[in-house]
């Protein structure tokens, strides 16, 4: 009889959790970017050794909610806040249209390409909204969807609240494919 595992008994060790730092007491760019670092990397961690059956595996009928729709969904937010709301850059979206509103889900299928090119495009999202942030006043502003004005400060909240609970969801959808735990 194998012995049962305690939650506590599986979160990543502290010791080579990437998500830790030496940073404390930062003014506040350097706290901003460090939360929203660490909700990034939790997204990665709760993916890392899956192949892309498990990566797609839907939570629950009739639900599309899969780790590669959250790491699909999550370029596509990137994208849309930094790049075009932002920087003004005049791109598509990745994977919503007018016509497949949903298609960051729905097109999360168990086809190694489609899981390769979901992470490049989160990678160069988050690579591009890092180095905007890193390079802009925290008061400068853009707008939402809306046209409402919004400052980088509160995109950066906005972007942590995100992260925040779509890994919740990874954390639930993670359990249910392999018992994995972790903060």
């Amino acid at each position: 009889m194998t012995q049962p595992r305690h939650r506590a008994d599986r979160f990543i060790d502290p010791v080579t959790d990437p998500r830790e730092s030496e940073k404390s007491l930062g003014d506040e760019r350097e706290t901003l970017t460090e939360f929203l670092r660490c909700q990034r990397l939790t997204l990665q961690l709760k993916c890392e050794g899956l192949d892309a059956a498990q990566l797609a595996s839907r939570a629950v009928e009739p639900s599309t909610m899969s780790l590669l729709g959250l790491v699909r969904h999550m370029a596509e937010v990137e994208r849309g806040w930094f790049r075009r709301r932002f920087a003004g850059q005049d791109l598509p979206k990745r994977y919503q249209s007018d016509s497949e509103p949903d298609r960051d889900f729905d097109g999360a299928v168990a086809d190694q390409a489609v899981v390769d090119e979901a992470w490049a495009a989160w990678h160069d999202e988050v690579a591009f909204a890092e180095q905007f942030a890193r390079s802009t006043d925290l008061d400068f502003v853009g707008h939402d969807s809306a046209g409402n004005p919004v400052s980088l400060r509160e995109l950066m909240v906005h972007m942590i609240e995100e992260y925040a609970r779509h890994n919740g969801h990874a954390d639930l959808l993670r359990e249910r494919l392999d018992g994995h735990l972790g903060e």
